[in-house]
C-alpha cells in the first residue's frame, strides 16, 4: 500500500509541474560514451530500492559500442559479504540518438534508457523507465569518469530527480566499496 501511494504521489507530482518525457541530449556521441564509468548517484521511488539503498556501493560500468550502434553495459560492484554482483545487457539504439532499449532477464522487465545530460569526459547522468507488467518506475543514475563526486554535480542530480518526481529520500550518492 505505501509503495502504491508513494508512486501516485510521484505522478501527482509530475502532473502538477508540467513534467515533460526525459528527453535524450542533443548531439548524442556514442563513441564518446565508451569506457569506464563509476556509479555514484541512484535514485528511484522503487520500494526495492527504499528497503536496500543502505546497503549499495558505488560500482563501475563499462560502456562499449558495438558495430551496429547499440551499447553493451556491463556492471559489477562489490556486495556486501564481499562477493562481485555482475550483469550485462546489450541496449539496443533506438531512432533518437542517446535511447536505448533492452529487457533485463535478471529482473524481467523492460528498459527505456536515456542519456539526458553529458559531459563527455566528466559525467552523465541516465534516466531508465523500467515498466514490468504495465507497472512503470523512474531510475535516475549519476555516472561519473571518477569516483569523487563535487558538490555542484550531486546539486544538479539531486535537482534532475526531484523535477522527475522521485522523493529527495529517495536519492542516495553511493559509498566507495573497500
Amino acid at each position: 500500500m505505501k509503495c502504491h501511494l508513494l508512486r501516485m504521489l510521484a505522478a501527482l507530482v509530475c502532473v502538477l509541474t508540467g513534467c515533460a518525457p526525459a528527453m535524450p541530449v542533443k548531439d548524442f556521441s556514442l563513441e564518446k560514451m565508451t569506457g569506464k564509468w563509476y556509479l555514484v548517484g541512484f535514485a528511484t521511488n522503487a520500494q526495492w530500492f527504499v528497503t536496500h539503498k543502505d546497503h549499495m556501493k558505488m560500482g563501475v560500468a563499462m560502456l562499449t559500442p558495438t558495430a551496429d550502434g547499440d551499447l553493451d553495459i556491463s556492471h559489477a560492484s562489490l556486495k556486501a559479504d564481499g562477493t562481485c554482483w555482475r550483469m550485462s545487457h546489450l541496449a539496443l539504439k533506438t531512432d533518437t540518438p542517446g535511447r536505448f532499449t533492452f529487457y533485463s532477464e535478471t529482473w524481467q522487465n523492460d528498459n527505456d534508457l536515456r542519456v539526458v545530460d553529458v559531459l563527455y569526459d566528466d559525467f552523465a547522468l541516465l534516466h531508465t523507465i523500467k515498466t514490468k507488467n504495465g507497472v512503470s518506475e523512474i531510475v535516475s543514475q549519476l555516472l561519473s569518469r571518477t569516483p569523487e563526486v563535487r558538490v555542484t554535480l550531486q546539486e544538479k542530480f539531486t535537482q534532475y530527480c526531484t523535477e522527475n518526481g522521485i522523493l529527495p529520500e529517495n536519492i542516495a550518492f553511493l559509498p566507495k566499496n573497500g
